[in-house]
């Protein structure tokens, strides 16, 4: 079958309302079965790429934020970000955005970080008068975090795909996304001025310790996750065991957040997340075996070659296609068609693949905001009860900022090499 062809049953499947697990599933089936392949292979091949450790992080790490949500710890996050931020003008979109970076340094998951934070703080910011857009417009940007500071459910599968370091992918998203976090606060400081939001009463010294104190079990997390990767104690499958099995224990135990007979009932949710994330893996990854074995991914570095096509001007066309993917497919879905293809490219034109997955991970993260497909937008929708045109109106200024962070990362890969090569070496 022809890459026309096969791109033309992709979207007559898609545009036929298939979920995107099953339109790449079927997809496969049927190049495999054009291509004359035994279909026994198409089971090998999921044994095969299914059986990596680094993959096994993936539901614990959604087990960990399922239990953030559901189990007090993501409130006290919240409260620990007010008594530091809260009494700032706008005090309370500050608080959303450096709460959502505390919950993304622990979750990893960007649609868990928005709807945790949709929850809890898209009705406080609505009760002191926070025109609706904006503060939903704040949760859903600061919710894009989740895939770009570590851990990141996205890099974890950038690694298994391209065979590069986790911790290292885990380090190249520590300045973008702390990068993109100083530029939402400035936005958010300048916008809440001009409007005049109102400014509030930071807390009592004797409360702020209280508040800071109580947060003590849930800011253990990160450093758990993080300080056990990086001071080499435990792997990154290890500490996202350990972040699961952290947060059942703070949820139930330290801010009792949800009770014993709870725990069934969560644990099923996470393992339901867990299944549509590797029904999509499969998928993806027989699509980009045919693509290999089709040649395609040959065909490409050729014509790259033959054109003597200047990195940047590569890197552009690779922003501007992930862009258009990303307004019609699951991030993961993008992540996992693209790179296969892509990957081979990255050495001829002298493009760190380190550096390429920030690329692609703040695509993704623009992708989260993009409609028609842009799952953060739907998520705030769904738990605010709003109509999508008022999500997407408060998240365009910041979609905006996106792309001039897309913009800087892209031809400045310093930013995100810095600390791997510091950490690491070259």
């Amino acid at each position: 079958m022809s890459p026309l062809s096969a791109l033309s049953v992709f979207f007559t499947l898609l545009v036929a309302g298939m979920p995107i697990f099953l339109v790449l599933g079927v997809l496969a089936l049927i190049l495999f079965w054009a291509e004359g392949y035994p279909l026994i292979g198409f089971a090998q091949l999921f044994l095969d790429h299914l059986k990596s450790q680094t993959l096994i992080a993936i539901p614990f790490f959604v087990i960990a934020a399922t239990f953030m949500q559901r189990g007090g710890i993501a409130k006290a996050l919240v409260d620990c970000a007010y008594s530091w931020v809260g009494g700032l003008r706008g005090g309370l979109a500050l608080v959303c955005l450096l709460a959502t970076t505390l919950f993304a340094a622990i979750s990893g998951s960007s649609v868990a970080t928005a709807m945790a934070m949709g929850t809890l703080l898209v009705p406080a910011m609505l009760a002191k008068n926070y025109e609706k857009h904006f503060a939903l417009g704040v949760v859903g940007a600061s919710g894009t975090l989740g895939i770009l500071i570590p851990p990141s459910l996205a890099m974890i599968i950038f690694a298994v795909i391209a065979e590069q370091s986790v911790p290292r992918l885990f380090l190249a998203g520590v300045i973008p996304g702390l990068l993109q976090a100083a530029l939402f606060a400035l936005w958010i400081m300048f916008y809440t001025r001009r409007r005049g939001y109102p400014r509030e009463k930071p807390l009592p010294r004797a409360d702020l310790v209280r508040v800071n104190l109580r947060a003590l079990p849930a800011m253990s997390l990160p450093v758990i996750v993080l300080g056990g990767i990086y001071s080499g104690i435990v792997t990154v499958t290890e500490a996202a065991g350990l972040a699961a099995l952290s947060a059942v224990v703070i949820s139930l135990f330290c801010y009792k957040g949800c009770r014993l007979r709870e725990v069934p009932a969560i644990m099923a949710q996470s393992v339901k997340i867990t299944a549509v994330i590797f029904f999509i893996i499969i998928g993806a990854l027989a699509f980009g075996h045919w693509i290999t074995s089709a040649g395609i991914a040959d065909q490409l570095v050729e014509f790259a070659r033959r054109r003597d096509l200047p990195a940047w001007q590569f890197l552009l066309l690779v922003n501007a296609l992930m862009l258009l993917l990303g307004m019609f497919l699951e991030t993961l879905a993008v992540i996992l068609i693209t790179v296969p293809v892509v990957l081979p490219l990255l050495e001829p034109l002298g493009i760190d693949p380190i550096h390429y997955a920030v690329v692609v991970t703040v695509n993704m993260e623009l992708a989260l905001l993009t409609p028609p497909i842009g799952m953060n937008l739907y998520v705030l929708s769904s738990i605010t009860n709003t109509r999508l045109e008022t999500v997407t109106r408060g998240v365009i200024p910041f979609i905006v900022i996106m792309l001039g962070l897309l913009f800087l990362i892209t031809f400045v890969p310093e930013l995100s090499l810095f600390l791997p090569q510091w950490v690491y070496g070259k």
